[in-house]
């Protein structure tokens, strides 16, 4: 046993005992719901990409959004990172942008400020102080343009943060290799039936 440890009383080292056996149990629920959620979210799109197209997805994070699949796989992935909230700010922008009724874009607004933006809003995106109050500003005669700046720094924190991560990850790299898989297994099938 070092020293360190050594030292301290054994009621400190039981308590130390029990914090790292509760962590080892909170990883492996971490995992486990991870793996669900990631299951879930993903089942629920039918539209499986072939392996070509997760390919595509390296080529930008558009790409990958405008695929239903491709979103559904990168929410999973934001949600085992505990950051969904950047994808659902950016969706709920997008939604925002296509509403034409002033009335239902000024609700809108508002309720997009404050669930992501107002400071401890539940699912608070991370913006600097200028962002906010620049969008706060906007807010006060809401047009489609309302959330743009904030939407442009929470999708290019996402292009160079997560998606690079997203790319690398067991989830896509998964994707990629099960859909190959699938392909040549049925490219196999197809050749002893011939």
């Amino acid at each position: 046993m070092c020293r360190g440890l050594s030292s301290l009383q054994s009621c400190c080292l039981e308590r130390a005992q029990g914090i790292k056996s509760r962590l080892g149990v909170f990883l492996q629920t971490s995992e486990k719901s991870y793996s669900s959620v990631q299951a879930n979210n993903i089942e629920k799109t039918k539209s499986r990409p072939s392996s070509e197209e997760a390919k595509k997805w390296r080529q930008s994070l558009d790409k990958m959004l405008a695929h239903k699949y491709g979103l559904a796989a990168f929410r999973a992935f934001l949600h085992s990172e505990y950051s969904e909230e950047n994808i659902e700010f950016w969706l709920a922008c997008e939604d925002y942008r296509k509403t034409k009724s002033s009335a239902k874009r000024a609700s809108k607004a508002k309720k997009i400020y404050l669930e992501f933006i107002e400071t401890n809003a539940p699912k608070e995106v991370n913006i600097d102080y200028e962002t906010k109050d620049f969008t706060k500003s906007h807010l006060l005669k809401p047009n489609c343009s309302s959330f743009d700046v904030a939407q442009k720094k929470i999708y290019n924190l996402m292009e160079k943060d997560s998606y690079a991560r997203f790319l690398k990850s067991e989830l896509y790299l998964n994707l990629i290799k099960q859909r190959e898989r699938t392909t040549s297994q049925s490219d196999t099938n197809r050749q002893s039936q011939t």
